[in-house]
C-alpha cells in the first residue's frame, strides 16, 4: 500500500492549541477521512513548529480529492487554518516528501524476515 508523508509549518505561538485541537479530532472529520481511504494516518510536531504527516492510501490524490468533497473537512480546515504559518486550506500547503527507504519493504526485498525471531 502507497505511503504518503508530508511537512507543514505550525505557527509558534499556537503550537499548544494545535495540539489540543488533535487530542479529540471531531468524530465527523475521522469518520471521513477514514472513508476517503486514509489509513495509518499520524501527525508529529517538533518545538519549532515542524509539522510531520505520515498517511497510508491506496491513492494520494484521490485520497485528497475524496475529503475535498466533504462539508466536514471544509470546517476542520477553516479552523485550523488560524494555526499554520502561510495562509491557506492547511490541507493544500502540503509538502508531499518522497519516501526513499523502508525497512520492511527492503528486508522483505532481500527474503529476510521482517522480526528478529521470524
Amino acid at each position: 500500500m502507497p505511503r504518503y508523508c508530508f511537512i507543514n509549518r505550525v505557527r509558534a505561538d499556537r503550537l499548544a492549541e494545535y495540539t489540543a485541537a488533535h487530542a479529540a479530532v471531531w468524530p465527523e472529520m475521522l469518520k471521513a477521512l477514514r472513508d476517503a481511504g486514509w489509513r495509518n494516518y499520524r501527525l508529529y510536531l517538533s518545538p519549532d513548529g515542524l509539522l510531520v504527516g505520515h498517511f497510508e492510501a491506496d491513492d494520494y490524490d484521490a485520497a485528497q480529492a475524496a475529503m475535498a468533497q466533504t462539508q466536514v473537512n471544509a470546517r476542520w480546515q477553516a479552523s485550523m487554518e488560524k494555526y499554520f504559518v502561510n495562509p491557506g486550506n492547511p490541507d493544500e500547503g502540503f509538502e508531499v516528501l518522497p519516501e526513499i527507504f523502508s525497512l520492511e519493504d527492503q528486508l522483505q526485498a532481500a527474503a529476510l524476515p521482517t522480526t528478529p525471531n521470524g
